[in-house]
């Protein structure tokens, strides 16, 4: 069930206190009132916008192009961080407790001294703030000094009001420098401000260029002459006068209204109006993955009135006005207009601009006026302030530390009243004491107040005020350890985890929910050419080198230079960070290449059917697509698609050896293996592709002497096999059967085909189409139906199947998520079906996942989001839940609903698999407008297992992650590697960035850096792990220690009337914390760990405990609280006893206060380290000295303390080892109460740990006793870094013998430590639901169309890869599993499949499995008790079943990576049950059917390939 949600009304006065101190809120500027703009070029700024004082109102300022992400400034640094530290309740706690002793009346010693730790606790924790925000000015500087070209000249004019920007990231105050560091910066500027004019010579321009890197080698040299340089005119006379040029300028000096030029691969300084271009056209090619996720290039194009501003000269005599909206945080949205001089007014929208956050890809230069600028641009306005975050442990401290100041209170009050009542007793006996007790500030009224305020000194220890800085010790020790940790370091890189935030530890150990990027953070950004079939034949990559073809390269997306911003991206000239390193492309040589010996030797053969087969399958991939090439210097070929994949396809044909050459307007060049010449063709019309066509087309003229007219064509399968051409039929259903192969290897598949045309048919349906295009009414869909007239009678070449390749672990990380019980989400900015596609690839989704899909409008409209969302929840969880919503719409009440037990989805639903939400972008606009509409959002995305939320801006990745945080309390992490996903690392409650392609401001923003998402898995379940359980038993048992001294004080109080006398000398109490006690709670917290990381890698449901806060929360405190009381009790009042009912002396003399509570100080002392060790879980050489320096230092001093002369110390202990060291009640009394106090504490641990163990005591007890047996049996422990375990886990050989194995032995139990989904699953595939169609289909069945990218990306259907994990069982029914060839892959499905039929018609029985949690749980008793890992009454039952056990069994694993031994199927073929899926299989069909398939597929014996 979801928690309930949390409501404003429901929080304590105390908390909304504390809200409203927020320094984040505290120190938040206030934006100004949203206003139109208009913005002047080359124009005076109009008076009339002016206010009454002639100046230019702050409202009407635009701001600067800085990006501050840091927290502090000198100025806002110290009131910022203490109130941020006096948000800890303690804080102010001792605060007042030290004003309190200021005044003589309460004074116990300096105040000074008093104040002390306070002030150590807070400049400790000072430094380490200031530490951490001075890397992020560091980052902030590296980002904002970044370096653009802006237009200067003398008669060029922006009189367009800016604010001031910071100074040396300090705002208003000025740094000094020394004479030595003015004088080189002088001399670094008088060469960093040559501009570049527009008439010097090439020559003279490259000298400059290189004087200026001379100087400053950290910029790049101003770009090549040959793009940069342009000619201008000037008179002799004017050779004095300054020119205009382009100037390298910062980026933070960047100002509204500024000319600015972007050079080819450079990152925009800010959102930009394109005026020209270096593209024919005006058209500029941009890359927006740092913005929207999207790794495919976007075309833009310059304003229409603007397109003669192309040189410096002309944009210095241009002369216009922009008017612009409010700055807006729609990405997609734009409303603005050009005004010129002649009153001429052309309209700009998104597709003109050029938006901070993007890089300029394949074109030259873009000349551009800057429009918005810093926290106006887009991408600022969907990223959040830094956040100023605290860990949940530090947050419910405080309760805790309300509570114990209660206690406080409470014990204050109990002295204060009595000491009232005994005052005003003995008074009226006229007791000596009592002598001039009636003044005004001395009677029994105001000395019980007196009194009162002394308990709260007294018993001030109850607050551990140490514990802070023991806190802060502990967690930057641990991100050290996180640091140094070599199992999460990139090795190709050297790249290391890095905890950015120090105070977060705890909270990787209790993460519910992830939300995840995609691009770049789950996959390479790499599309690679797998597999393919033509003519029915299927041909699989080699992975040999390509031999013959000519070289060529993509830069769609690996190949692209890396690109950086901080809120945007952190230019390539910018320096990095000193604790960053840049990030690396992957080189040439390492993205993979196609090549097949099949596909070769064929193509020898110029006469063969199959040769013209290949030919034009390879022809269509060269030639069907939108992409743009380039040639380099050493002849290879760029290739820049507007879609991966697309890229992915033409790279492929390029390695067969038909090699798309480019384009020269609408003639195609393209060079074939066969020929030298370089066949061309001309490029009539390109048919789109668009969501509802799922494919794309060309129609070509090949210019030869025949000058056929052809159409190819790619698409999904479904929509090309509806279009095929009668004869077909046999072609078509072997190429299904292998779509059906790719689809299970989770590749992206593509059906190819061409039909011939005629002249007379082409003219017709040309006009046709042109009328369509032009048409004002409907365009899209007359261009649709149009297209679809031409599209017919195809002929089928094959299919294609791509690899979108996925970082090396994912599957297998976020498998183990799932088995932790961590729900995880994707927010990407990718279409719907691409994102479900790598939901598949990445084990996110399953087989028989049912999915949800949600799109909708705005309420009240047709097929709304609510209406969608409400349907869907009432569907398949219950109508009871919309009733209990949290809010409705206006005007709709509650329906009453009577309530339901369970949930009962309808018949027709298929709910085995269980459900996954996907959502787009457009859906949750809606949602998060209507309160009503996000109430079922939350009650239905917490039902369902995985959500994915597709085409959603960097904003809405925010608030889907504040959805779960703010609503239900969740402890959230979000990953990502781009400035994209900055608002959704800020807003979550550990933010993790990964240093990856898209740039450094992910990790800038950031609490946690890593280089791979599979090392998430060992951050969490390792470091996570033990840092929440070491910070979680470290301060409770600083609260224990803290109870266990006070108490005795407290008891005491009974004693001595209440007074607030303190029972030992005041020295042991001030170093209680410091020396006595210390050394174990520290100890705890850096080395305690209560399972080594091998077992918690490779079994992630212990991390259960965490998940659910079980480890620290108010419950556990009181316990801690309750055994200090008692354990204190014990020690009190037993020492009181023994010492009262007679005498230590031997001289009949009562004894002296210290020399019995002296007693009570080393027993109390032994007692607490004691307790540690009993509490500690992991007993090393040095938690045992922890343990021992405590009371060795105590009786050190005891002893030195008594022997010192009052001459020398004043102290009322001196010559108190005569009376203690030769005394037998010390020795008796010191060890009894040490053993009776300790003995609760050990036998409710003991009888806990063998009656009713968790599944961490078991695999503890399971561990120690027999230490030599690995649990996991089948399973090795593996290095996270080792690719090939991630490549082939299975490690399966050819022998395996099918009657070794039974389908029962590889289920495993279904009673294991977490609920996961149905182990024993059916083979059917889940279905997919459309909520604004209300169509079911199946979602794995017949996969994903085209429609994967947006402008003509190819996406193919896409299947889980778990096969034959879905039906072996065990663990690899959630992940995703790699072999080393394809011919291991093929066993073991063969094998899944062979056990499926074999128990197709079995029942199946619950069995007893050693290793799984059931067993364990009842074996744990005799583990613990005797040793066995066998139990008896198990033994039994096996005997009773003919099963007689020989030895005791090793523990297997829960879930065996291994369940089939390596041997153990010899003589057993695979291939046998089903052969379709054999690659030689194919071809072996192809020579014995080859005549069929050529006259009965369809495929003409005139040669009809032969057309291409």
């Amino acid at each position: 069930m979801v928690r309930s949600r949390k409501s404003s009304a429901n929080k304590s006065t105390f908390q909304k206190v504390l809200d409203k101190l927020n320094p984040q809120t505290l120190f938040a500027r206030e934006p100004p009132a949203p206003k139109q703009r208009r913005i002047y070029i080359n124009k005076p700024y109009p008076a009339s916008e002016l206010g009454p004082k002639g100046k230019v109102p702050k409202g009407s300022r635009y701001p600067s192009s800085q990006s501050i992400t840091s927290k502090y400034t000198v100025v806002s640094f110290l009131p910022r961080n203490l109130i941020e530290q006096f948000r800890r309740v303690a804080n102010i706690f001792f605060l007042g407790i030290a004003i309190l002793q200021f005044f003589p009346k309460f004074a116990t010693v300096s105040p000074g001294l008093v104040i002390l730790p306070l002030l150590a606790v807070t400049i400790i924790t000072a430094v380490k703030d200031g530490y951490e925000d001075v890397k992020r000015h560091q980052s902030d500087k590296a980002i904002n000094h970044s370096v653009v070209h802006v237009l200067t000249g003398p008669d060029v004019l922006n009189t367009n009001p800016m604010k001031k920007k910071t100074k040396t990231f300090v705002r208003g105050i000025k740094l000094p420098k020394s004479k030595r560091h003015r004088a080189r910066k002088a001399q670094e500027r008088e060469a960093w401000e040559m501009t570049v004019l527009d008439d010097l010579p090439s020559d003279e321009q490259a000298e400059r260029s290189r004087r200026a890197q001379e100087v400053d080698g950290q910029w790049r040299a101003v770009v090549d002459a040959e793009n940069d340089i342009e000619t201008v005119e000037n008179d002799e006379d004017d050779a004095d006068k300054p020119r205009v040029g382009w100037k390298r300028t910062f980026w933070e000096d960047v100002r509204v209204g500024d000319f600015v030029k972007i050079y080819n691969d450079e990152s925009f300084p800010a959102d930009i109006v394109i005026c020209a271009t270096s593209e024919e056209e005006d058209v500029a090619y941009v890359e927006t993955k740092g913005l929207d996720g999207e790794t495919n290039l976007k075309s833009r194009h310059a304003v229409g009135g603007l397109d003669h501003v192309r040189s410096a000269q002309a944009c210095s005599k241009a002369e216009f006005e922009l008017e612009c909206d409010i700055p807006d945080v729609d990405l997609y949205k734009l409303n603005a207009a050009v005004i010129l001089p002649t009153g001429e007014k052309y309209p700009i929208d998104a597709d003109m601009t050029l938006l901070r956050g993007c890089v300029l890809r394949n074109t030259a230069w873009v000349i551009g006026v800057v429009m918005y600028t810093g926290s106006d641009s887009k991408i600022i306005l969907n990223s959040g302030e830094t956040p100023s975050k605290r860990s949940r442990v530090e947050r419910q401290m405080n309760p805790q530390v309300l509570f114990s100041i209660c206690l406080l209170g409470i014990a204050g009050i109990i002295c204060g009243v009595i000491d009232h009542f005994h005052e005003k007793k003995y008074f009226s006996l006229n007791a000596y004491w009592t002598l001039y007790d009636d003044q005004s500030d001395d009677n029994p009224v105001i000395n019980g107040v007196f009194t009162f305020l002394n308990s709260l000194i007294t018993f001030q220890n109850i607050i551990p005020i140490s514990l802070y800085i023991s806190i802060e010790f502990v967690r930057t020790a641990q991100a050290a350890l996180i640091y140094y940790d070599d199992d999460i370091k990139y090795q190709k890189t050297g790249r290391r985890t890095t905890a950015r935030s120090w105070n977060l530890s705890d909270d990787l150990g209790q993460i519910e929910y992830v939300f995840s990027d995609k691009t770049g953070t789950l996959t390479q950004n790499l599309m690679v050419f797998q597999q393919c079939s033509i003519g029915g034949v299927v041909y699989t990559g080699d992975g040999k080198q390509v031999v013959g073809a000519l070289n060529s390269e993509v830069t769609e997306g690996p190949g692209s230079k890396p690109f950086h911003d901080s809120t945007t991206n952190l230019d390539s000239t910018a320096g990095q960070p000193e604790d960053q390193e840049e990030p690396s492309k992957p080189k040439k040589e390492s993205i993979p290449r196609f090549h097949a010996d099949a596909i070769d030797q064929i193509l020898e053969d110029d006469q063969s059917d199959q040769f013209h087969r290949i030919s034009s399958f390879f022809k269509n991939l060269a030639l069907c697509h939108t992409a743009l090439a380039s040639e380099a210097e050493d002849g290879t070929m760029e290739y820049m698609a507007q879609s991966p994949d697309e890229a992915a396809l033409v790279q492929a044909a390029a390695d067969v050896g038909f090699v798309f050459r480019g384009k020269d307007r609408n003639i195609i060049k393209m060079t074939s293996p066969h020929s030298d010449q370089v066949d061309e063709f001309e490029l009539l019309n390109v048919l789109e592709f668009t969501s509802a066509r799922k494919r794309m087309s060309v129609i070509l003229r090949k210019l030869d002497d025949s000058g056929k007219l052809f159409l190819l064509i790619k698409g999904a399968d479904n929509v090309i096999f509806d279009r095929l051409a009668p004869g077909n039929d046999r072609l078509k259903d072997k190429t299904s059967q292998d779509l059906e192969y790719f689809a299970s290897e989770g590749l992206r598949t593509l059906c190819l085909g061409y039909r011939a045309i005629s002249e007379v048919e082409f003219a017709e349906w040309s006009k046709d189409y042109n009328e369509a295009s032009t048409s004002l009414d409907d365009r899209e869909g007359k261009v649709a139906e149009v297209a679809a007239r031409i599209e017919h009678s195809l002929t089928l070449l094959g299919a294609s199947a791509i690899e979108d390749k996925l970082q090396d672990g994912v599957p297998e990380a976020i498998a183990d998520l799932k088995r932790a019980g961590i729900k995880v989400w994707v927010a990407t900015g990718d279409k719907l079906e691409t994102a479900i596609s790598i939901g598949y690839s990445a084990s996110l989704l399953e087989k028989d996942t049912n999915l949800i899909v949600i799109r909708g409008g705005a309420y009240g409209t047709p097929n709304s989001a609510y209406e969608q969302i409400k349907s869907a929840i009432e569907q398949f969880f219950g109508q009871d839940i919309v009733s209990k919503a949290g809010s409705h719409p206006p005007g709709v009440l509650p329906r009453s609903v009577p309530p339901t037990s369970s949930f009962q989805p309808k018949k027709e639903s298929t709910s085995v698999g269980g459900y996954s939400l996907v959502i787009e972008g457009s859906a949750l606009t809606h949602t998060f407008l209507e309160e009503w509409t996000q109430d079922l959002l939350l009650e239905l995305s917490t039902r369902c297992d995985t959500v994915i939320c597709c085409r959603v801006s960097p904003l809405q990745k925010a608030q889907i992650v504040r959805l779960i945080k703010d609503n239900i309390g969740a402890m959230t992490l979000a990953i990502g590697d781009g400035a994209n996903d900055v608002s959704m690392i800020q807003a979550a409650d550990i933010g993790v960035g990964i240093s990856g392609e898209e740039g450094l401001q992910a990790v800038n923003s950031s609490d946690y850096a890593i280089a791979q998402f599979r090392y998430l898995s060992r951050l969490l379940f390792v470091h996570g792990h033990w840092s929440y359980i070491r910070n979680a038993n470290m301060i409770l048992n600083f609260f224990y220690k803290n109870i266990v001294g006070v108490a005795v004080l407290f008891f005491f109080q009974i004693y001595c009337g209440w007074s607030t006398t303190y029972a030992y000398d005041y020295v042991y109490l001030l170093l209680w914390n410091v020396a006595w006690t210390l050394f174990p709670v520290i100890a705890i917290g850096l080395f305690d760990r209560d399972l080594n990381d091998d077992d918690l890698m490779n079994l992630p449901e212990l991390y259960n405990r965490g998940r659910e806060g079980k480890y620290f929360g108010f419950k556990r405190y009181l316990y801690f609280v309750f055994e200090g009381t008692l354990q204190s009790a014990i020690i009190f009042f037993i020492i009181i006893f023994t010492y009262d009912v007679t005498t230590a002396r031997s001289d009949g003399y009562d004894v002296f206060l210290y020399e019995f509570s002296t007693v009570m100080v080393i027993g109390a002392v032994v007692v607490c380290n004691e307790f540690h060790g009993i509490t500690t879980t992991a007993w090393t050489w040095i938690s045992g000295a922890s343990i021992a320096i405590g009371p060795v230092l105590l009786w050190i001093f005891v002893a030195i303390y008594a022997i010192l002369p009052p001459n020398l110390m004043l102290s009322y202990s001196y010559g108190m080892d005569h009376y203690l060291f030769q005394s037998g009640i010390f020795w008796l009394g010191t060890f009894f109460v040490i053993v009776v106090a300790l003995m609760p504490r050990y036998i409710s641990q003991a009888f806990k740990e063998i009656i009713n163990p968790t599944d961490i005591d078991i695999i503890r007890a399971a561990r120690k006793i027999n230490r030599p047996i690995e649990l996991y049996e089948g399973e090795e422990t593996h290095d996270i870094n080792d690719v090939s375990y991630y490549q082939n886990p299975y490690n399966l050989d050819s022998s395996m013998d099918l009657s070794a194995v039974t389908r029962e032995s590889l289920i495993p139990d279904s009673d294991s430590m977490v609920s996961l989904a149905p182990l024993r699953r059916t083979v059917t595939s889940g279905s997919l639901i459309d909520m604004s169609t209300g169509l079911t289909t199946s979602a794995s069945g017949t996969g994903y169309d085209f429609s994967s990218e947006e402008g003509g990306g190819v996406a193919g259907r896409r299947r889980s890869q778990l096969y034959l994990a879905s039906l072996l069982g065990g663990r690899g029914n959630t992940i995703t599993r790699r072999f080393k060839s394809r011919q291991e892959q093929l066993k073991a499905e063969a094998l899944g499949r062979a056990l499926a039929s074999t128990s197709e018609d079995k029942q199946d029985t619950p069995r007893e499995r050693s290793g799984t949690f059931s067993s364990l749980k009842l074996k744990a008793g005799n583990i613990l008790s005797s040793g066995s890992l066998v139990h008896d009454s198990e033994d039994q039952q096996r005997q009773a079943n003919g099963n007689t056990p020989t030895t005791s069994e090793p523990l297997s694993p829960v879930y065996p990576s291994h369940p089939l031994s390596p041997g153990s199927m010899q003589g057993f073929d695979p291939y046998a049950s089903s052969s379709r899926f054999h690659p030689q299989h194919h071809q072996q069909s192809h020579q014995s059917e080859e005549g069929s398939i050529r006259k009965d597929d369809g495929i003409d014996e005139d040669g009809m390939y032969m057309a291409i």
